[in-house]
């Protein structure tokens, strides 16, 4: 049992818990059991995505990505605890007065682009990028955060890069209309800061043939 936590988040792999950590507020998260698997299984592969988890954002700190800080992992009980990133999701901005506006979406859009150039410059692949895992931060006046990496890992293949993008440009078609335009920015940010920019962007078109297939097929 976590002291003094407040659960803020529940999904399919972990609980995120709000709770006071060496003086300061901080987030863990905790990747509970799946009952389905075996014990001796289940705690390997727990713990084998805690520590990949972690040294994602170790990785992306180094690079002066900003992530939120690691304080500490507690690989007994599947626990990292973390930064607690003060501020509103982009999701949440899009919806805004200020976030409607052509120079504002133009500001965050070249944020995020640049921010997911260099990460995937590391090698480091997201795994789900959607606009409630961009945090902006209210005391750098709302500077762009990359958060929640349950699902990165670390490869150098074009196409899980060129995945990461699609997943991306789903989420902004799906759930915010009329943003083709701060998507194309984005693109663009990432052309300018991705050493592989040419490549990735081609197989994105790739990408985005199979899932308008997909699409077709049902």
């Amino acid at each position: 049992m976590i002291h003094n936590a407040q659960l803020i988040k529940q999904g399919a792999e972990a609980k995120v818990y709000l709770a006071p950590f060496c003086q300061r507020q901080a987030i863990i998260k905790e990747r509970f059991a799946k009952a389905y698997r075996h014990p001796t299984l289940d705690k390997k592969l727990t713990s084998r995505r805690v520590v990949q988890e972690a040294r994602c954002l170790n990785r992306c700190q180094k690079a002066l990505i900003d992530t939120p800080t690691v304080y500490m992992v507690d690989l007994e009980n599947s626990l990292i605890y973390m930064e607690y990133i003060e501020g509103i999701s982009v999701r949440e901005f899009l919806v805004t007065a200020e976030g409607e506006t052509p120079e504002a979406q133009s500001r965050v859009a070249k944020e995020i682009g640049t921010a997911l150039g260099k990460m995937h410059n590391i090698e480091v692949v997201h795994g789900d990028l959607t606009t409630s895992n961009l945090m902006m931060r209210k005391e750098t006046g709302g500077s762009v955060v990359l958060i929640d990496f349950g699902l990165s890992y670390v490869s150098n293949l074009i196409e899980d890069k060129a995945v990461d993008l699609y997943v991306l440009e789903r989420a902004f078609t799906s759930t915010h209309p009329n943003t083709e335009v701060m998507f194309a920015q984005i693109l663009e940010a990432y052309g300018e800061s991705s050493k592989a920019a040419k490549l990735i962007l081609k197989k994105l078109e790739d990408v985005r043939m199979r899932g308008r297939k997909r699409s077709m097929l049902g």
